[in-house]
């Protein structure tokens, strides 16, 4: 099984795929199937060929999932954040060369607008109360050739935190082995139901929630967005066995919870990915939910996930995202030497999931691949039992009169105090030290700064204590929740000198 077709031709077609809990409407393999083919078909005849990017900026729905198979069957999948503004949208869609865009049947105003200065066809998705999916006005379809493991099945931008965004262009072949990763990691079965509450713009929801779902014949559960208000009583009606998401949606999923919610006896684990997740709130899901909560390491290049904490009997380690899961997992030094486990470096990566290579881009190539593995840009070390820790981004890195500071360390330190719901430390210029150590924080209960250092010097070496701490009512956060700590340290730019 090396690409997305054989992927979701994988369960009986009267198992049921997908559920919208809004409309409580119920697809089944054979529909999900016959509309995957139908719209391809329907994007063959508006001219797309393999290799022609599709863009979409529909929202998260059974629309999304049908239009980005779709446009992996038939071109390339180019799905957008549909949040972007006029600028953003035409960045990415020249960027990516989209053929065509698929919106919903309302809004995505700054979408259309940008597509239509570029002389981009714009086509609207619709989906009818069958919950049957197609596209509004399209020619009439054509058969399309299938897809070879080798051809480009979805491509996406890195967040561009360091810089331009990177095209990241994953192959079938990728994703189908990282949805085989998946699967084994966690033991996932034709009965088990996956609550999808991450965006499918971003290789999380599309590879760790759906697509790894598809492979084994499980049942994907799809809300339009994450509503905390009703996110157990969608786990409890639909029997939902697991999900993954980013620790802010974990924070706010138990933030009014006491004890464990009644009904939710079928979920057998949580996963978290895509953000560092605190050991206190690790503690406090499992303490509530009362079963594991099992931290993951993916990124966009490596097609999702690279590590993962194991389900029991097998130990998961809080501030560790586990061993590698069908992905070998090294740490380099600077001299592109890997180390032995127990040393600190760069995490790099060798497999199958593995992009060969970032789009048009030879010098990211250059730096991001030495003698064959590929560099993560995160700091990290592997223990005695084969579990990778990251410490850092190394870009991210705190350098004080050469003292290299991680700044997760200090987030830790600060998520031990009761009052601190979150916080983020960062680098700050400083006329001697040359970066000292800052760090925004979001409050449960009102307190002092004063109180908050003094409560990182009972843990920290002096060095590491930070000097300034902002009390700030939210951190800037991407569209997928991931915490950028270079535009928090832009956010206070010359707030403190």
């Amino acid at each position: 099984m090396n690409d997305l077709p054989s992927l979701l031709n994988a369960a009986p077609g009267n198992a049921t795929a997908l559920i919208i809990p809004e409309t409580g409407t119920s697809i089944t393999y054979e529909s999900l199937r016959r509309q995957v083919k139908t719209m391809a078909e329907a994007l063959a005849g508006i001219g797309i060929k393999r290799g022609d990017r599709v863009a979409n900026v529909l929202p998260n729905g059974l629309p999304t999932i049908v239009a980005f198979l779709a446009g992996a069957f038939a071109g390339t999948a180019a799905p957008l954040n549909p949040a972007y503004r006029f600028e953003e949208f035409s960045f990415y869609l020249e960027d990516t060369s989209a053929k065509v865009l698929l919106v919903p049947p309302e809004g995505a105003e700054e979408a259309k607008q940008a597509a239509r200065h570029l002389n981009i066809p714009v086509f609207a998705v619709q989906m009818d109360e069958t919950g049957n999916v197609s596209i509004e006005g399209a020619p009439k379809g054509v058969p399309i050739v299938p897809p070879s493991p080798e051809d480009v099945a979805l491509v996406l931008h890195t967040s561009g935190s360091t810089g331009r965004p990177k095209r990241v262009p994953l192959k079938h072949k990728n994703l189908a082995v990282s949805c085989q990763n998946v699967a084994a990691t966690y033991g996932l079965t034709a009965k088990d139901v996956s609550l999808c509450v991450m965006p499918l713009f971003h290789i999380h929801g599309l590879v760790a929630s759906t697509l790894s779902t598809f492979l084994t014949g499980g049942t994907v559960v799809v809300p339009g967005k994450f509503n905390p208000m009703s996110f157990w009583r969608t786990v409890r009606d639909y029997g939902v066995t697991w999900y993954s998401c980013v620790p802010t949606i974990h924070q706010l999923s138990v933030a009014r919870l006491n004890a464990k919610p009644e009904g939710i006896e079928k979920l057998r684990f949580v996963r978290s990915c895509s953000s560092a997740l605190s050991p206190a709130l690790m503690e406090k899901i499992e303490n509530i939910v009362q079963v594991p909560v099992l931290e993951a390491y993916g990124m966009t290049e490596a097609s999702h996930q690279m590590c993962s904490n194991p389900l029991p009997p097998r130990p998961h380690k809080s501030s560790s995202v586990g061993p590698g899961t069908g992905v070998k997992v090294g740490i380099m030094n600077d001299d592109g030497n890997i180390l032995p486990s127990g040393q600190v470096g760069e995490v790099v990566i060798q497999g199958p999931n593995v992009i060969e290579g970032y789009e048009n881009n030879p010098e990211a190539n250059a730096k991001s691949f030495t003698n064959g593995w590929f560099r993560t840009g995160d700091q990290g070390t592997i223990d005695a039992d084969g579990y990778l820790h990251l410490t850092a981004r190394i870009k991210e890195l705190i350098n004080r009169g050469g003292e290299k500071i991680a700044p997760l360390e200090i987030d830790e330190v600060l998520m031990t105090h009761p009052c601190v719901a979150e916080a983020v430390a960062f680098g700050m210029p400083h006329p001697t030290w040359g970066e000292e150590v800052a760090v925004a924080v979001v409050l449960r209960e009102p307190q002092t700064e004063a109180v908050l250092i003094e409560h990182c010097k009972q843990h920290l070496a002096d060095f590491k204590v930070p000097k300034k701490v902002h009390i700030v009512e939210k951190i800037p956060r991407t569209a997928t929740g991931k915490i950028q700590r270079r535009a928090v340290a832009a956010s206070f730019a010359g707030a403190e000198k």
